[in-house]
């Protein structure tokens, strides 16, 4: 649905990353873990075209400013990249945003005997906290979060609260282990023999790993990739990414807003 939201706050939680929560419909609650939004920054043509940005977190607060007395709202977690999301980022309380909600594929829970193990870097953590929130309630969580430095790994303390087991690595060393978080993920893996399932979101070069250590290893993987979009719906085809039966005689091609954003791993071709 398309929908107008007034932005109810619009915090730096590391520096150049933030988390805007913004006003929306009852129905917004609907959305699955996974799926997105796509977001108008301004009234005027510059920039021209929406941005997409998972769905962190949704919900219900009371408040006396409306005729039901509460409000639902959902919160997106970004990166201050360019010249839009530096728009974004200048927002204050009260603000108006034009939004499209809720849009794409979102994760399949999986099998009930399953560990769920959760990997993200950066922004890529925002569609697995709501995730989480929805796994915890009847599996076991893990949860193994990666950055270049400990300014990018974000909300590692929300995940905690939910009752998540988080695991840290970062390239410098600043916070956690030292180097790939698929590398501390890996050393999990080997060591544990139950039944697991994972999921994964983040920067390609990380899924493209995490993919490829899920087919060794056996394991169900889903990953929830990031790209560019303009519509949104599947109309224009600019985040289209070549599926497992791609070739140059029968090309194959996934829309990562429509027949995604969530593929499972064994679909797409990581070339």
């Amino acid at each position: 649905m398309q929908f107008q939201s007034q932005v109810l706050s619009n915090i730096e939680v590391s520096p150049g990353y933030y988390r805007m929560r913004m006003t929306a419909p009852p129905a917004v609650l609907e959305a699955a873990a996974g799926q997105f939004v796509m977001v108008k920054v301004s009234r005027a043509i510059d920039p021209l075209l929406r941005r997409p940005f998972g769905i962190y977190d949704m919900g219900v607060f009371v408040t006396p400013y409306t005729d039901s007395g509460t409000q639902t709202f959902l919160e997106i977690l970004y990166k201050v990249v360019g010249h839009g999301t530096g728009m974004l980022a200048d927002m204050h309380q009260g603000d108006s945003l034009d939004i499209i909600a809720p849009l794409g594929k979102g994760f399949d829970h999986g099998a009930e005997d399953e560990e769920k193990i959760l990997v993200g870097g950066g922004v890529g953590l925002a569609p697995l906290y709501l995730l989480a929130k929805e796994l915890v309630k009847t599996h076991r969580v893990r949860l193994f979060a990666g950055g270049r430095s400990k300014e990018d790994v974000l909300c590692i303390t929300e995940f905690e609260r939910l009752g998540v087991e988080t695991y840290v690595a970062t390239d410098d060393g600043t916070l956690g282990d030292r180097g790939l978080v698929t590398q501390v993920m890996l050393k999990y893996l080997a060591a544990s023999r139950t039944p697991k399932r994972l999921f994964a979101c983040g920067p390609f070069p990380m899924l493209r790993a995490v993919a490829g250590i899920a087919e060794e290893m056996q394991v169900e993987c889903q990953v929830s990739l990031e790209a560019y979009m303009a519509c949104g719906m599947g109309a224009c085809l600019g985040c289209v990414v070549k599926g497992v039966n791609h070739s140059a005689e029968t090309p194959d091609y996934r829309c990562v807003c429509k027949d995604g954003p969530v593929f499972e791993s064994t679909d797409l071709s990581w070339e």
